[in-house]
């Protein structure tokens, strides 16, 4: 059997665990509602006037799986599910998830589930609201100072009947992104509550601990007594005035904090008759002044400029310095107060309504409702489950939630990665711009000045030609260099005229112009990557033009000119 054949039936064989896997935690699930289908004619929207906010059977972003979604902001939101039968919750293990989505992540809303008694205590899924009573509240609410993964629930006081709301203290914080999340919480029959966020243990309490919930489920035995009142002569102060203290004689309470200081000399150059302000020499009045609603025009003060040369200007006064003699008022001492009772509390005790229980007495579920208010849209709801099975949970986990966390967080590390990049460019694009705008203030450059910042301004504003525009700069100084190093007293002919231009070389290789000038322009080859200087061949073609036209002078002239006449010893 070959390579690939072999891989070919172990991944029959891994899909068929995988299938069997998930088709075995269905049957375990008590529910499981995945939204793979429309909500309509399955979920109940409340018809309340006051939950206007529409639901939608959509995808979650760059997903192909669907969930519920919260399509619109600052509105109210009511939907709810009922069992295919009651789940009595008490004395077994039960454990309730979900995932939540929060696509435009979570300023001030809430994304909890509600699970819900039996309708026989007063409520129907069209009414669904806020005082439908329910027996679990769980999920995650960020509004303001509130940032808590809720977990709430209602238990009948023995004593009273009524049912009390008993909140978690501490609760685990909301994930403050955009990723897929699963919220967990795990009901044990040893009264222990478990909160897990994407599989991992955030919280873990005890039921009838104290300390975990307020109020407690079990009541504290001893309260203050709520007729107890506090003494009329009953004195709480500590400390109290010593009332033999006798203020001392030379003791003065008129001396002033400050006195003028004796020793202080009038700085050598003060301007005494010279105003600190004076009227604005160059201010004149407008012509719109009209001196009879407007009233006698005046010019407007500013500070006079020979004060800034002088220590100062205006009559000189002593500067104010502490008082030696200042003493203030005088108080008695403070002493031990001997009628201190101490802080007055009222007695304790029995507490009438206290009681003892083994468990939370939770009231079976019978639904699942959603009933939040949110100033936030793009919430999506997917993949409620309710299981007795932990192993059940943590596969729906592995197979629903966490494909799609996983492709969301290498989106969001890619995204990243191209941003961090895109600064980076940036900033070096930042860094030879200026040096680049430093250097067209070399004094060797100041012909071309002007036409040098045109083409940096423009690369400024297009950052797609960038490097074009740097090719450009980079040619343009160096012609203009070499040609004045080497070239003797003949300027160099730099014509700069900023001018973009697109045009298809004859092997269909895209090529562009970045600058043309009539006297020197680069060519730069986009596809290919090369670069050539039209303006050297141009200078070699007219060097060799001017070669020639000499060389024909010559020769005509020496056509046209008389034989010369051999000499001879005669001549000599």
């Amino acid at each position: 059997m070959g390579k690939m054949q072999v891989n070919a039936v172990f991944g029959l064989l891994f899909g068929c665990c995988v299938f069997y896997k998930i088709q075995a935690s269905a049957s375990d699930a008590i529910f499981y509602e995945p939204f793979d289908d429309p909500f309509d004619g399955r979920w109940v929207v409340s018809e309340n006037d006051d939950y206007k906010g529409v639901w939608k059977h959509s995808k979650s972003e760059g997903h192909d799986d669907y969930g519920l979604l919260v399509s619109e902001k600052a509105r109210k939101y009511a939907i709810v599910k009922d069992l295919n039968e009651n789940l009595n919750i008490k004395s077994q293990k039960v454990i309730l998830q979900y995932d939540v989505r929060l696509q435009n992540e979570l300023e001030c809303g809430g994304a909890y589930l509600k699970f819900l008694r039996q309708q026989s205590t007063g409520w129907k899924p069209q009414e669904f609201d806020n005082n439908s009573p329910y027996s679990i509240m769980f999920g995650p609410d960020k509004c303001g100072n509130t940032n808590k993964v809720h977990f709430i629930f209602k238990n009948k006081n023995l004593k009273g009947g009524e049912y009390v709301e008993h909140h978690l203290k501490d609760p685990p914080s909301v994930p403050s992104d955009k990723f897929s999340h699963v919220y967990t919480a795990v009901l044990q029959p040893d009264n222990i509550l478990r909160i897990l966020i994407d599989g991992k243990e955030e919280k873990k309490t005890y039921f009838l601990s104290e300390k975990d919930f307020d109020p407690p489920l079990i009541p504290t035995k001893m309260i203050p007594d709520p007729d107890d009142k506090k003494p009329e002569d009953w004195d709480e102060r500590a400390k109290i005035p010593d009332p033999e203290a006798v203020k001392p004689g030379d003791w003065d309470e008129d001396s002033p904090a400050e006195i003028e200081d004796d020793e202080a000399v009038k700085p050598e150059g003060w301007l005494d008759d010279e105003p600190e302000e004076i009227e604005d020499p160059e201010a004149s009045k407008p012509e719109d002044w009209d001196e009879e609603e407007d009233g006698e025009w005046e010019a407007p003060k500013v500070a006079n400029p020979k004060c800034a040369e002088a220590p100062g200007c205006g009559k000189w006064r002593r500067p104010m310095k502490s008082n030696p003699a200042y003493k203030g008022k005088w108080h008695a001492p403070l002493i031990e107060n001997p009628n201190y009772n101490g802080i007055w509390k009222p007695q304790q005790i029995q507490n009438p309504h206290y009681f003892e229980v083994a468990e939370p007495n939770f009231e079976p579920i019978s639904a699942v409702g959603i009933e939040i208010w949110t100033m936030q849209d793009g919430i999506l709801f997917d993949n409620i489950l309710i299981t007795c099975d932990e192993n059940v949970a943590a596969l729906y986990r592995e197979t629903t939630w966490k494909p799609k966390f996983e492709v969301e967080k290498a989106k969001h590390k890619a995204e990243k990665a191209v941003a961090a990049s895109s600064d980076f460019f940036t900033r070096i694009r930042k860094g030879l711009f200026g040096l680049l705008y430093k250097i067209a203030d070399i004094p060797f450059l100041n012909a071309y000045k002007s036409k040098i910042i045109e083409v940096l301004k423009r690369g400024d504003e297009q950052p797609n030609i960038t490097v074009g525009i740097l090719f450009s700069i980079f040619f343009i100084i160096l012609t203009i260099v070499v040609t004045t190093l080497f070239g003797g007293k003949e300027k160099p002919p730099v014509c700069l005229q900023s001018k973009l231009i697109y045009f298809v070389g004859p092997r269909h290789e895209t090529c562009f112009k970045v600058l043309e000038f009539p006297c020197l322009y680069m060519q730069a080859n986009v596809t290919q990557g090369k670069m050539g200087m039209a303006a050297a061949q141009t200078s070699n073609n007219q060097r060799s033009t001017k070669e020639k036209e000499s060389e024909t002078k010559k020769a005509t002239a020496t056509a046209a000119a008389p034989p010369r006449k051999k000499s001879t010893r005669r001549d000599a």
